[in-house]
């Protein structure tokens, strides 16, 4: 499986849900793709409640979904 790691950002968290962009400028973001708050917390060890606005870094898989969060 080949990988390839990206900057995102945590741009809000929606119930049980972040919206994650690619961590460039406005104009350069696609639409939000949104993932369980609680794998990404769990990853990163950054409680839920803090998640909106931080900048991490995750592995892009094959079927273009993220994994592998990390604190950037």
């Amino acid at each position: 499986m080949n990988t390839e790691r990206v900057a995102v950002r945590v741009l809000l968290t929606v119930g049980d849900q972040a919206e994650i962009v690619a961590d460039v400028p406005p104009a350069e973001r696609a639409a939000p793709e949104r993932y369980p708050i609680s794998d990404i917390a769990a990853a990163t060890g950054i409680p839920a409640r803090e998640l909106s606005g931080k900048r991490l870094t995750a592995d892009v898989g094959n079927d273009d979904r993220l994994s592998g969060w990390q604190p950037a």
